[in-house]
């Protein structure tokens, strides 16, 4: 892997409050999005999703829930775990953009109608994620590391 490419994708001068945020943002996200994908926690799974999805106009609905249900499961699990924390972050910021303009936007700012406050709040922590990186305790430094060892073994035997 290109020794640049890692270090913008894995590299972190975060301490330790980006792991106050991910590890609960991104269990958050993966449990909304097991509600779309498996309907655990009181949600629909995917066909009931998508067909609300459909409802609202976010067609295919089975295929925006498949794509809603996967950013949030699997972009919230990465950000807990530190892991691909860049990319996991844009996927999820990606999702609550979509969510507070698809759903939200025309019921004002406060949750109690529905607003966008919430969206909103999961989208700026992840756009955060995604310029910080993961910070101290991460995946994302542990494979950095590795990366990094690896180079230096090929220079040694090459």
């Amino acid at each position: 892997m290109n020794s640049k490419f890692a270090q913008t994708l894995f590299n972190s001068g975060g301490g330790y409050a980006a792991l106050l945020l991910r590890v609960p943002v991104g269990l958050i996200l993966a449990a909304h999005g097991a509600q779309k994908l498996f309907g655990w926690f009181g949600g629909y799974g995917l066909e009931g999703t998508g067909q609300w999805l459909a409802s609202i106009g976010l067609e295919p609905g089975y295929l925006m829930a498949l794509l809603a249900g996967g950013a949030e499961f699997f972009g919230g699990l990465l950000l807990a775990l530190g892991l691909l924390t860049r990319p996991a972050a844009l996927v999820t910021a990606f999702a609550m953009l979509v969510a507070i303009f698809s759903v939200h936007i025309g019921n004002g700012l406060f949750m109690a109608n529905n607003g966008y406050e919430y969206a909103l709040t999961l989208f700026v922590v992840s756009l955060a994620l995604a310029v910080q990186g993961a910070g101290r305790f991460a995946l994302d430094n542990v494979v950095l590391e590795r990366l990094a060892g690896a180079k230096y073994q090929q220079r040694v035997h090459a």
